[in-house]
């Protein structure tokens, strides 16, 4: 997507003139124009030029946004920081200062005199003719102030697209004018009759309305833009933690660049208390570093050699040495900024009613207000009265408010969830994320750590847990079974001493041996304990019980004597069960996806309280659950972004999650940069209070046109005598922009996390999974060729993933189904293969092939 800076817009009728304008553009596929931070983004093959050319055509300026690689790292984060800068608020302040002074002067001659007897110089005292002088220039002077409103109105009406700015001009225009009439007229009478015969044309004067209308709107049009600026405070401040320079080492010294200046492969320091400059990879030095102002977590992390680090964050302890890796538009923050900007400058489906409805908005108003001041003539009213009804109409009528009511509250969604380290990559992610009936979860890596963890120790009687622990230490240290790796982290972790082992050897049939000092130990699965010791039926019992927990229990035995049971798993996230919990408080079915055999699959399930499980599911046959998911509701998709991307994709909402400082991840509407599953139903939340907030909007920028129109058209004069001066009209009209924007801000204030207002949505749910599941993915393996693999040697679900990857490599493997319980491998071909190369790829993988069927 390219994106323009676009220039005089001042309501919801401007932006959708040049998204017409834009849109006829020959090679332009889609546009989405922006009136809150004045943006557009444009996709398709037109030139910029012919897309500028269009934007100059309708009225309005345009600029093409971004530069060259190499000028993005030298100016870093500065052009990014000063376009989101509140330049117009200042602007808009001394116009403001300005108009009040000449305002105030203004009206102690019009009205504070004739209601109040306020003094006057004696030259005025009689002489009407001047006094109307006087008040003619005083109002000049404050429409030559607020000139912007007669430029883009009148051009606006030129083009033939009119927009608020015409409405304010008209009115302040026709007061003017009439006005003006009125003096001639008054100076006319006074020549001919006198003093007394002027006296009547005074009440005609309605320069001080004109003055008036364009001051108050002046006063909304600043506390607009000052409430507008502040929706884009989250990303101004991710900006300015970036630091200005970095210091770097050439040729063995430290220097002081501007950050810009770094380039890919420099080596630079970082000091404690210092944020990190750019993206690096630490190459000598330890550190906790405070991630907080990406990712919205507060605890600092941990980083040592060979770690990454990123641009923005705090370096609180080690002094580091990196090497940088990412610079400039690359570093993950310029990443941030780039999405939240992208999204900002993208179109909910909900903004359309209102742009459909401001494109024909202004025009109505016009015919309305002719139609007013007709309509009041014609009952015999003066002229006076009358234009001050079609002015009245004129200047209450407000296209800004609806314009508003929707990107003000997207662009502050999009804050809140960036200081949260959720990222909406468009407006429709961030409306349409709220509206989801069910929550598919893969199973490793977002319900779970996706690394093995030693759960529990059972020794055998006689034995202690550390006695245990010691001798599976000394065993597992030569192994490089990820179950090992679990083992051997425990032990350190409980501080054991390493103890060193001979004659190490990995055993058909799942197991280990070792000659320990004089003892021989022994270990692995319990088959294969069972021929090296004897297995009591407690331990036997125990070892059921935890492989029904979706566990891998690991026998150990010293010298044929058994010492015990160590078992292994995939833990869950110390967050999913109240993650799943708050998803379904929200009325959302969540179903666990895996490629897990069954029985771990649903002790996982039942552990998290998922809804349903769905095992033995491989990365298309998640697609084709998807899918199906999606005949019974919309269906959002978790996972890691990678593994999972044709689930993600076809998902109605994909939300990847623990991308870290990986947030360009196509395949995802949202990213989740943490690993923490709670942030799945706090992005659901978010979108759910967003789109809340821009009903509010909605409801009220409608409300207020639908009420105050016909108010100020005189309709209920007859009826209740409520008669609206144009003065109250435009002050109206200055306030609404201004509350539907502060409605907006007060999203800022939304807790994500606070689950204690969370509102069921109605839901298809259901407690297993559909016929029409099954039905596909049985005809979509009866489709397929398939051959059984008779494996030995596997132990763990790990070592299912490990065979699972080295078949599906191969390109006539389609997916393959594997069981370390069975001892198989169901492997579904989309072309024949022969079984020696079956065979060699799994035995390539340490582990045997008994046979293929």
């Amino acid at each position: 997507m390219e994106q323009y800076v676009v220039t005089g817009m001042s309501c919801a009728a401007c932006s959708v003139r040049v998204e017409k304008a834009v849109s006829a553009v020959p090679g332009v596929s889609s546009v989405s124009v922006s009136l809150l931070t004045n943006s557009m983004g444009v996709e398709g093959t037109a030139s910029a030029a012919d897309i500028i050319q269009a934007v100059e055509d309708a009225g309005y300026g345009a600029s093409q946004k971004g530069m060259t690689q190499d000028a993005a790292q030298q100016d870093g984060m500065t052009d990014a920081l000063d376009a989101l800068q509140d330049h117009a608020t200042p602007l808009l302040k001394k116009r403001l200062v300005a108009s009040v002074i000449f305002l105030l002067i203004l009206m102690y001659f019009s009205m504070g005199h004739m209601m109040w007897g306020w003094p006057l110089p004696t030259v005025l005292e009689d002489n009407h003719v001047a006094m109307g002088l006087l008040q003619l220039l005083l109002t000049v002077i404050i429409m030559v102030i607020n000139q912007r409103f007669f430029i883009s109105g009148f051009r606006s009406l030129w083009h033939r697209a009119p927009n608020m700015d015409t409405l304010v001009a008209l009115g302040a225009s026709a007061a003017f004018l009439y006005s003006t009439y009125a003096l001639f007229a008054m100076t006319d009478a006074q020549l001919h009759g006198g003093t007394e015969a002027a006296m009547p044309y005074m009440h005609e004067f309605y320069f001080e309305s004109a003055a008036m209308i364009l001051t108050l709107i002046t006063v909304g049009k600043m506390l607009e833009s000052h409430s507008k600026g502040k929706t884009t405070d989250a990303l101004k401040g991710l900006m300015k933690l970036a630091p200005k320079t970095a210091t770097i080492v050439r040729d063995g010294k430290e220097v002081q660049v501007p950050v810009g200046e770094v380039k890919r492969g420099d080596v630079f320091v970082v000091r404690p208390g210092e944020n990190i400059p750019v993206d690096g990879r630490i190459i000598e030095g330890s550190s906790a570093i405070n991630e907080s102002a990406l990712t919205g977590e507060s605890i600092p992390v941990d980083k040592e050699v060979g770690d990454t680090v990123s641009a923005a964050t705090l370096n609180q302890s080690g002094f580091l040495t990196c090497e940088a890796t990412r610079v400039g538009q690359d570093t993950t923050l310029s990443q941030i900024i780039q999405m939240v900007s992208d999204a900002a400058a993208t179109k909910a489906p909900i903004a359309k009613v209102a742009d459909r409805v401001s494109g024909v908005f202004v025009p109505v108003v016009i015919v309305l207000a002719v139609i007013t001041t007709v309509v009041w003539l014609l009952a015999g009213q003066t002229i006076g009265y009358a234009l001050a009804r079609g002015i009245s109409v004129l200047v209450i009528s407000c296209p800004c408010a609806l314009g508003l009511a929707t990107p003000v509250a997207i662009m502050v969604g999009n804050g809140v969830g960036a200081r949260n380290g959720i990222m909406f990559k468009t407006a429709v992610s961030l409306e349409q994320t709220g509206k989801m009936q069910m929550v598919a979860l893969d199973k490793t890596g977002t319900i779970t750590n996706g690394e093995p963890n030693v759960t529990d120790i059972i020794p055998a009687k006689g034995i202690t847990q550390e006695e245990l622990l010691y001798y599976a230490y000394a065993l597992e240290q030569r192994s490089e079974h990820p179950l090992a790796k679990a083992i051997l982290l425990y032990g350190q972790e409980q501080h054991v001493e390493p103890i060193e082992v001979r004659e190490f050897a990995a055993l058909p049939g799942n197991g280990l041996r070792a000659v320990c000092g004089d003892d021989i130990l022994v270990g692995g699965n319990a088959a294969f304990i069972a021929g090296q010791s004897q297995i009591s039926d407690s331990i036997k019992k125990q070892a059921e019980a935890l492989a029904e927990e979706g566990k891998t229990p690991l026998f150990f035995a010293k010298n044929g004597a058994l010492l015990g049971i160590i078992a292994v798993a995939d833990v869950i996230k110390e967050d999913s069960p109240q993650a799943v919990q708050e998803l379904q408080n929200m009325g959302i079915h969540v179903v666990m996806l895996t490629g897990d055999n069954e029985r771990t699959a649903k002790a996982i399930g039942k552990q998290v309280g998922v809804d349903e499980v769905i095992a033995g599911v491989l990365p298309d046959g998640k697609e084709t659950v998807i899918r199906n998911l999606q005949k019974r509701g919309k269906v959002a998709m978790v996972g890691d972004g990678i593994n999972d991307a044709p689930a993600l994709t076809r998902a109605d909402m994909g939300i990847a999650i623990g991308a870290g400082t990986d947030i360009a991840i196509d395949a995802a509407d949202v990213v989740l940069m943490k690993s923490r599953l709670r942030d799945v139903p706090a992005a659901i939340r978010l979108s759910r209070a967003t789109l809340r907030n821009i009903h509010q909007n909605l409801f009220w920028a409608f409300f207020y046109n639908v009420i105050g129109i016909p108010l100020a058209a005189g309709v209920w004069i007859p009826l209740f005598h409520w008669e609206l001066n144009p003065m109250f009209g435009a002050a109206a009209m200055s306030l609404s922009s201004f509350c539907v924007v502060s409605n907006a801000l007060r999203l800022n204030f939304f807790r994500i996390h606070d689950a204690g207002r969370d509102k069921k949505i109605k839901n298809h749910r259901s407690e297993t999974m559909s016929e029409d599941v099954r039905t596909d993915l049985n005809q979509k393996e009866g489709n397929r060729m398939s051959k059984t693999m008779k494996i030995e040697g596997m132990m763990c679900g790990h070592c299912e993933a490990a065979v699972k990857k080295a078949l599906e490599a191969l390109e006539q493997v389609d997916e393959a189904v594997v069981s370390h319980e069975a001892g198989t491998a169901v492997v579904s071909l989309n072309a024949d293969i022969e079984d020696a190369i079956l065979k060699k790829t799994v035995e390539d993988k340490d582990y045997k092939v008994l046979g293929i069927e």
